[in-house]
């Protein structure tokens, strides 16, 4: 047997874990099971979000040869640990029949279903936040993005002034000064941006405010409108575009090569994204499938007139046609806009994510993107010891695509939860979590970055300049020289 505890440096806090309690009741639970303790791993996290898919207690099977009985990894939450019956909880999971109500089949991570949930709830905002009566971005670590700095905002315009200067200088300055905003949230971060941009030109007496195009980008035409109503007094300088993240080459390819820059918060840890593994040698892909806990999914049912049975098809009804076509397609049970809403924030509440590790043939057989195959992992999973990460598939193809905006002095900056080594791995839980409606997973910031310099472009990562504590990093990426 392997125990894995990895937030080891929660031992020796003001207020320590007490390792014993975390992981004797569950090895006594795997003791007085029939599995083969020879090949049972128990891997405790940390699991920081208090509104995550995971149960106190996990059982995944690690998956062979058809036919023979598969390896295990028992998980365990240390944080909620403390407040649970462990050994109890650890025997039920191991025993299997647990009445879930399951969504979905075993597919791999970006392709589960949490990932319409995700989109239902950029696409729907406007009934969230009436529900919830608070505007997303309170549901922040601080209430707000960290995009809207104005230190950080008069950093980076000084910056954009210098090489633009340079370019004038040589006669070689466009008529449009483009920067494109990826993921604009309510406006405030485009406000303050334009706002100290304006101030500075107006200070040094150039006519850069004049020739700026600001474009802000996002997936739903909500935040847009909000965010346009934001920047009103910027009117004459701002155009918006609702765009797929992941490709904004699609919908922006009229800009190629003319961006100088391309401004992400907040944004890459919000796409969807697999998990690959590395254990005892061998490479995995963790699939998922989603399912409602079997008391509270009673509770859900008989709330709106139904039985579990039918909690599946009501689902992906809602997921498929949002909350105000449901009431049309299934009247019996939401008379109204109201009641759709509630049980599509029910449903959210509880979902969890059950998983398995699934042998992979071949890391080029495993695709990151269209464009690049799973070689790119294989440095990173095989840097030392057992590591299990994000692939980051959306952030990748979305970070693509958008290098190929970048004028040739052009850069790209996004503020947002970096894994900027592979321990980063190997120590800390990393996502999913749950942020209000949506879905948060730290992004790959090696894997990035490889596929940065592959397309010829440095990839920097440093700690957020402008903040005394938390943990975003600001991502910097430039062509080389």
């Amino acid at each position: 047997m392997l125990i894995d505890f990895r937030p080891h440096a929660r031992l020796r806090a003001d207020q320590p874990v007490d390792l014993m309690a975390s992981v004797a009741p569950v090895v006594a639970a795997l003791a007085d099971s029939a599995w083969d303790l020879s090949r049972v791993r128990v891997v405790c996290d940390w699991v920081q979000y208090r509104e995550n898919f995971r149960d106190v207690v996990d059982a995944r099977p690690i998956m062979s040869a058809p036919g023979c009985r598969p390896d295990l990894e028992v998980a365990v939450d240390v944080r909620r640990g403390g407040e649970a019956a462990l050994g109890s909880l650890a025997a039920a999971c191991l025993s299997g029949g647990s009445g879930r109500v399951y969504l979905e089949d075993w597919a791999l991570g970006s392709a589960g279903c949490v990932w319409s949930f995700n989109a239902l709830y950029w696409s729907a905002l406007e009934l969230w936040e009436k529900a919830s009566g608070r505007g997303y971005e309170q549901a922040l670590p601080g209430g707000e993005s960290d995009g809207r700095n104005r230190d950080a905002a008069r950093e980076l315009i000084h910056e954009l002034f210098e090489v633009w200067d340079s370019l004038a200088r040589s006669a070689a300055i466009p008529a449009e000064l483009v920067v494109v905003e990826l993921g604009v949230g309510n406006g405030h971060q485009a406000k303050v941006f334009l706002d100290e941009f304006r101030r500075a030109d107006q200070a040094r007496g150039s006519d850069y405010y004049r020739r700026l195009h600001y474009l802000m980008c996002d997936y739903s035409q909500h935040v847009l409108d909000l965010a346009g109503e934001t920047v009103a007094a910027h009117a004459g300088r701002v155009s918006s575009v609702t765009l797929d993240a992941t490709r904004p080459l699609t919908s922006l390819a009229f800009l190629k090569h003319k961006v100088f820059l391309v401004y992400v918060s907040n944004m890459y840890d919000n796409l969807p994204t697999d998990e690959v593994a590395q254990l005892n040698g061998r490479t995995y892909a963790v699939e998922t499938r989603a399912y409602l806990p079997s008391p509270a999914a009673a509770e859900l049912a008989d709330s709106i007139s139904g039985t579990p049975g039918q909690l599946p098809g009501l689902v992906h009804k809602l997921l498929r046609l949002g909350p105000r076509l449901l009431t049309d397609a299934a009247p019996a049970h939401f008379p109204d806009v109201d009641s759709a809403v509630e049980f599509w924030r029910r449903a959210w509440s509880m979902l969890r994510l059950e998983e398995r590790y699934v042998p992979l043939a071949g890391l080029d057989q495993y695709a990151v993107t269209a464009q690049c195959d799973g070689e790119a992992l294989r440095p990173l999973l095989e840097s030392g010891a057992d590591v299990r990460m994000h692939v980051s598939n959306g952030a990748v193809a979305s970070f693509a695509d958008s290098l190929l905006l970048l004028h040739p002095y052009g850069r790209l900056i996004c503020h947002d939860l970096f894994v900027t080594g592979v321990e980063g791995y190997r120590s800390q839980f990393r996502g999913p979590g749950k942020y209000d409606g949506s879905v948060v997973n730290w992004v790959n910031g090696p894997l990035i970055a490889h596929v940065g310099r592959r397309s010829g472009f440095d990839v920097h990562y440093e700690p957020f300049r402008h903040q005394s504590a938390g943990h975003i990093v600001t991502m910097t990426a430039q062509a080389r020289d």
